[in-house]
């Protein structure tokens, strides 16, 4: 049965699936030039100028690794080539790290921190051990996007803000600057729609608070001090048990999380999700963030800094 199910993963759901995708983005023509377009792009990351990180910059912090790292690059030289500010770049290895790709990190991001999977094993060893945790620890091995909470805010300290590495900085990100000199509560961008995976009722009913609206977590910054662990323990496993496993469960875990807060939510019309065309083409937003369709143009976009 087994044999059985992976010969129609392979031979048939794997490539609907994919077609399917092909289609969405707009045809195998515009597909293929999307892929070429992104080679380019990972071949153009290596001709971006060093960007230095300061000891005493504002912090910023990615979950990275192989697939992601030209991504952060381009991410990261936006944001620099937009603002005055002095930066303080925290890289997490998302388990894909090995020396080749440290070494490119140091030279590409010299004075940048690196936190390894040895670092973080130690951290949910310590804040999350599997007899306490067994569900976070089960997902992190299914499911990578929960490691922007896992790993990420397991780290000593208190406030943090997680960028995800698709985005490119357009102008400077004065809202976003502001609350990284000062955080007081946690902040988010808007997303093109509500993408949590669950059903609002069920959030609601589990956490105990209204859900805030079409969370992003492109941009987030939360304190880690006030993460209640127990209580996403108890959330991931009543969710998948009541309405399925998710893509976006790590995005409904942390509207759950902002749902008893004072949140500042960015400025939807500066930091946008899925940006159009015409906002592609005019690059006079302070950030876009490239989910979905917007993909096709996000390859093009970044060739940009190079050029």
């Amino acid at each position: 049965m087994r044999l059985l199910q992976q010969f129609i993963n392979y031979f048939y759901r794997y490539p609907l699936a994919k077609h399917q995708y092909i289609m969405h983005m707009g045809g195998y023509s515009t597909y293929n030039t999307m892929i070429e377009d992104q080679k380019s792009m990972i071949e153009s990351s290596s001709l971006l100028p060093p960007v230095k990180s300061y000891g005493d910059g504002l912090e910023i912090y990615f979950l990275t690794g192989k697939k992601y790292l030209y991504q952060t690059l381009f991410c990261i030289h936006s944001l620099v080539k937009v603002s005055q500010q002095q930066f303080r770049f925290i890289l997490i290895d998302d388990g894909s790290f090995d020396e080749n790709l440290i070494n490119l990190i140091q030279k590409q991001l010299p004075q940048s921190e690196i936190i390894t999977q040895e670092t973080i094993n130690k951290n949910l060893a310590q804040q999350l051990p599997l007899n306490l945790f067994p569900v976070l620890h089960q997902k992190r091995k299914e499911y990578s996007h929960i490691k922007k909470l896992t790993d990420i805010h397991t780290i000593n300290g208190g406030w943090k803000l997680v960028l995800d590495s698709d985005m490119l900085f357009w102008a400077n990100p004065v809202e976003l600057i502001s609350w990284l000199q000062n955080p007081q509560r946690p902040i988010y961008m808007y997303d093109c729609e509500q993408s949590y995976g669950y059903s609002a009722t069920l959030m609601q009913n589990l956490c105990g608070s209204p859900i805030p609206d079409r969370v992003n977590v492109g941009v987030i910054g939360l304190n880690s001090k006030q993460i209640d662990w127990v209580a996403i323990e108890k959330w991931v496993a009543a969710l998948e048990k009541k309405e399925g496993t998710s893509y976006y469960l790590e995005q409904a875990i942390s509207a759950m999380l902002l749902s008893d807060s004072k949140n500042q939510v960015l400025d939807e019309l500066q930091y946008i999700v899925n940006p159009t065309v015409q906002q592609s083409q005019r690059k006079e937003e302070m950030l876009h963030h490239y989910v979905d369709r917007s993909k096709i143009l996000y390859y093009k976009n970044a060739l940009d800094f190079v050029n």
